[in-house]
């Protein structure tokens, strides 16, 4: 973990940020309803959730740190560790492997020098596998970040990693 990420992890929720969870939890019938949200949140602000930042969450939301990890590491997309600055996430379902997807996670792996679930030595991507992205009938597909991307290629995947920043 880099400085930067370590500093972040040190930083408790601030105001704004709690106010926002708060403002999520009065949308649901339980404060605990608003988890997978609240988690979301904190996420989105520090690129993932920490166990300090878990742990002060939990607490917004009436549950055990505990609890609050279950529901976490539940669901593949709340990240319990730092991830890069761009997550990649391939699909592996039937269709994508079908249609080239195991050309793409090829491609991918020598490209990044990495394989599915590290992170790029200067931090810029992690690829993550994931069941389906429901972008069968443009089959291989992958999502960075919010972007979902389908009909990849050996060209198309060049140009999708130079346009986030990777450079050969």
């Amino acid at each position: 973990m880099s400085t930067v990420e370590q500093n972040l992890t040190d930083l408790p929720l601030d105001a704004a940020l709690r106010e926002a969870i708060v403002a999520v939890t009065r949308e649901c019938e339980t404060p605990r309803a608003a988890g997978i949200d609240a988690l979301k949140l904190v996420q989105k602000r520090f690129g993932f959730v920490s166990d300090r930042h878990l742990a002060e969450l939990a607490e917004l939301l009436g549950m055990t740190p505990a609890e609050l990890d279950g529901v976490a590491t539940f669901y593949n997309l709340i990240f319990r560790r730092p991830v890069g600055r761009h997550v990649i996430l391939l699909c592996d379902s039937v269709a994508c492997w079908m249609m080239g997807g195991t050309a793409a996670r090829l491609q991918l792996r020598e490209r990044l020098g990495i394989e599915p679930g590290q992170t790029t030595a200067d931090g810029l991507f992690t690829l993550l596998p994931i069941v389906c992205l429901g972008c069968c009938d443009h089959a291989p597909a992958m999502m960075i970040d919010d972007d979902l991307h389908g009909d990849l290629d050996a060209a198309r995947l060049d140009a999708i990693l130079g346009h986030h920043g990777w450079r050969r």
